[in-house]
């Protein structure tokens, strides 16, 4: 089983029933669906899984359970990361990692920390932390930016921290990075819309959100990346596009969410305070969905 990170990662919804309780039903249907269309591997429990508003029952059920319809097929990562770092460093501490092949912990948010604060935080993570670490940068939800010096920093002194999901957008952040990494660091790309372009750059791969719904022609995209064949990522690119803006356009995951009730694979509830897309942009994405698998 491959386990370097390389290529197309799934974060995976949370399906849920009317009643608001996980629908684990739903949650095996896009484990197979995403895995029979060709993922590298699954991230459970990130920011898509509406993790926040989960329990920690419910949260170790979806692992577990994930881990048991996963089956070994594909690495399994699981999101673990917070602003209270001793929280972390405990849960971390006290979890069983078997059938986790990897942890992906998304910066300290709210509390704005500085970059000292942000190194000393991972810091005390991959001290203790059994499996590798994929950092998480994604400053539009965070408000705090991992620079490229503290993720090279980290990168370089730590060994179990093996990449860093970039959802920055910062071109010049991310080449920083690539130019200077270990060599079996990997930055993943954490914006589907931009993915072509920044693997073009030297990124290894997506952690992607179209990817439930679209798993077949994200992963195809991605290999074509990593082989140089960006003539043909670009027809992908340019086939899905419309639907990767579309899904996030009243956030995420109300977009998706709705795109994989079109394709019959889950209800399309979601946990207070996200709430469902409107009307117009729902039939939109359904128009983008039909033409798409249309012209398969």
């Amino acid at each position: 089983m491959n386990k370097d990170f390389k290529g197309t990662g799934v974060a995976v919804v949370t399906p849920f029933h009317k009643q608001r309780n996980v629908d684990f039903t739903a949650l095996g249907s896009i484990i197979e669906h995403i895995i029979k269309n060709g993922v590298d591997y699954i991230v459970c429990l990130g920011t898509t899984a509406e993790s926040v508003t989960l329990t920690e029952q419910e949260a170790m059920a979806v692992i577990d359970y994930t881990i048991d319809a996963v089956n070994s097929r594909v690495p399994i990562v699981v999101g673990m990361g917070g602003n209270n770092t001793s929280h972390i460093v405990d849960k971390i501490s006290k979890t069983d990692f078997t059938g986790i092949s990897a942890i992906l912990s998304v910066a300290p948010y709210y509390n704005k920390p500085s970059q000292k604060g942000i190194y000393e935080h991972y810091k005390a993570i991959a001290e203790v932390c059994p499996i590798p670490i994929i950092l998480y940068n994604v400053p539009g939800r965070t408000a705090s930016n991992i620079s490229a010096e503290t993720c090279l920093q980290l990168a370089h002194e730590f060994p179990n921290i093996v990449g860093i999901k970039e959802a920055s957008g910062n071109f010049a952040q991310c080449m920083e990075i690539i130019l200077k990494k270990p060599k079996n660091f990997n930055v993943i790309s954490g914006e589907d819309a931009l993915l072509l372009p920044l693997m073009s750059i030297g990124l290894t791969g997506v952690i992607s959100v179209v990817a439930n719904a679209l798993p077949k022609q994200m992963s195809t995209m991605v290999n074509h990346c990593l082989k140089g064949d960006f003539k043909k990522a670009r027809e992908i690119h340019y086939k899905i596009l419309p639907f990767a803006n579309a899904v996030f356009e009243e956030g995420n995951p109300a977009g998706i969410k709705a795109a994989l009730e079109i394709m019959e694979l889950s209800q399309n509830h979601l946990r207070l305070p996200l709430t469902k897309i409107g009307k117009p942009l729902y039939t939109r994405i359904e128009n983008i969905i039909k033409e798409i698998i249309d012209k398969k």
